[in-house]
């Protein structure tokens, strides 16, 4: 045997490979989860796309049926009152949580018992999402025969992990308003020409770069 090519590894030797090989497995461990994240976050964003083109659709399509009926005989203050388009501007931990509520002919029917003519008191409110600091955007639908329910409760979930909830409301001069009350004398009787949506969903991948979706519907019953 010859003493100056021994057979075997040296102890260097196999510290050496066991270094390039916690490279490599660390590399691969890496790129694995890093391909992971990339699927989430991937999947997060085209649920929140998803959830928030529904909302917004549901919600041009109530905001288009809206109206408001005004009769020439003399109406009751309680009558005033469901025929209103009231827009108000609130805010849940500093951040904006605006509510709506308006009649329109959208009724969402969900069964052949339903027999409402489609007349219906439609309302958007915001909630505390109970797991987490997102909120909860829910839709309120009271159709015209049965009893008004109490205001911000009886809705169904349009979309949450929401920041912020915003409407704003133009005028015939394109003035913009944060606030709208059709009983009011300011707005007596009249709804906005344009209602402007505004929705933020959190972004777990960048707190500070939310995601925002913007639509303005006209509503055609509020123009002239």
């Amino acid at each position: 045997m010859n003493p100056t090519n021994p057979k075997g590894f040296t102890l260097l030797e196999i510290l050496i490979a066991m270094f390039i090989f916690a490279i490599v497995l660390s590399t691969i461990y890496t790129s694995y989860t890093g391909a992971l994240r990339i699927v989430d976050e991937t999947e997060y964003q085209a649920d929140i796309y998803g959830m928030a083109r529904v909302a917004l659709e549901k919600m041009q399509e109530d905001l288009e049926c809206a109206y408001i009926s005004i009769p020439k005989t003399a109406k009751s203050p309680e009558s005033d009152e469901d025929m209103a388009f009231v827009g108000e501007d609130k805010e849940i931990k500093d951040r904006s949580a605006d509510r709506l509520r308006f009649i329109s002919r959208a009724h969402l029917v969900f069964s052949e018992k339903d027999q409402s003519s489609g007349t219906t008191e439609i309302g958007y409110y915001v909630e505390e999402h109970e797991e987490g600091d997102g909120f909860v955007l829910k839709r309120s639908d009271s159709p015209a025969f049965q009893g008004k329910p109490e205001e911000g409760t009886g809705g169904l979930v349009l979309c949450d992990s929401l920041i912020s909830v915003n409407f704003t409301y133009y005028d015939d001069e394109d003035e913009e308003y944060d606030n709208w009350d059709s009983t009011n004398e300011e707005f007596k009787d009249k709804m906005p020409k344009m209602v402007s949506i505004m929705l933020e969903f959190e972004n777990s991948a960048d707190i500070e770069a939310p995601f925002k979706f913007l639509t303005r519907v006209a509503l055609p019953m509020g123009k002239g």
